[in-house]
């Protein structure tokens, strides 16, 4: 009984932590968020470890690679292994000092939440505003507004969309190919397109001379600031009409553009049940060996295509993001 006991995993735990926990939550969705961090960054990882052999250095394995660019993120998955491993001290499945506390332990290792934050240059629409700023977004004309609505529903870098040419598009496969030449890993980078950002491009000016998606008003290449420009007018119309504008829920400065990268990959984590690798993939961030090795046999691009249309829901409000494990395969 004894050695079973002791042979629990991390993923077997959080299960019953859940389960003991059920009446601490105060609804579902807080439950579902709490869950699918844990699903997106630590079962990975720590997943199949047993709980009485999970270290310092296990736990940082899991933190380290989102602590500068997730922080607050990562700072609620710090809490959540740190509970499920208390949880498992408790119920004798492992003993000793938990690996996962703050105070005297990780502090040590890794640079402060509030200060981490403060370095952050790309503040982010937060999640539950994201479909509130699309719809105010929706409302404005121009190249620009369009290039930002096609940049968050592809959760693409702006310098990727401002220089998207029509050779690159495939209309009727829903499908963008971005060259390697454009990319900043270096290799090519295929998006899936929703119906709703193929409806986007099917309603752009097309003109013989310049085969840019977005041009600028001189046939030129659409600046950074064109962009920046736009987002800046959203959160001060919201304000100016007696709303909370668009900020970022750590630093509360202005969201940027690139900021919706970070607003997608966090819906991902709390909201949904898609791999967080898959949403790297999406992201075309770097990946480790095996995940690389993993997604190159075909970059599961139909099954991103999945996770993009439940994003575009989310965006759009028909919310049909409650979406199912998927699996890495």
């Amino acid at each position: 009984m004894a050695a079973r006991r002791r042979g629990l995993t991390f993923a077997e735990a959080t299960d019953k932590c859940l389960t003991a926990k059920l009446d601490a939550f105060k609804n579902a969705k807080r439950r579902q968020q709490w869950q699918n961090t844990l699903q997106s960054y630590a079962m990975p990882e720590v997943g199949k470890m047993l709980v009485d052999e999970i270290t310092v250095q296990d736990v940082l394995r899991v933190l380290e690679p989102i602590w500068q660019s997730k922080t607050e993120t990562a700072s609620r998955l710090r809490g959540r292994i740190e509970s499920v491993l208390s949880w498992a001290t408790v119920a004798g499945h492992r003993s000793g000092d938990n690996p996962a506390l703050w105070a005297g332990n990780l502090n040590e290792l890794l640079p402060a939440a509030a200060k981490v934050a403060k370095q952050d240059n790309q503040p982010a629409v937060q999640i539950d505003d994201a479909p509130r700023w699309l719809t105010a977004l929706r409302k404005r004309d121009g190249t620009g507004a369009r290039a930002l609505e096609f940049a968050a529903l592809t959760a693409s870098r702006s310098k990727v969309v401002r220089g998207a040419v029509w050779v690159e598009i495939d209309l009727d496969a829903g499908l963008w190919i971005i060259p390697a030449a454009r990319m900043k890993m270096d290799r090519e980078h295929r998006v899936p397109l929703t119906p709703e950002a193929v409806a986007l491009l099917e309603a752009l000016p097309r003109f013989e001379d310049n085969p840019l998606v977005f041009p600028a008003p001189r046939s030129s290449e659409m600046s950074d600031m064109t962009l920046s420009a736009a987002m800046k007018r959203l959160h001060k119309a919201d304000v100016d009409a007696g709303g909370p504008g668009f900020v970022d829920r750590v630093s509360k400065r202005p969201a940027v553009p690139h900021g919706l990268r970070s607003t997608f990959r966090d819906w991902v984590a709390e909201r949904t049940h898609f791999p967080g690798d898959m949403a790297e993939v999406a992201l075309a961030h770097k990946l480790s060996n095996a995940v690389e090795a993993s997604y190159r046999r075909g970059d599961m691009v139909e099954k991103r295509r999945a996770m993009m249309a439940a994003w575009a829901d989310y965006l759009t409000g028909k919310d049909r993001a409650g979406a199912k494990i998927v699996t890495i395969g």
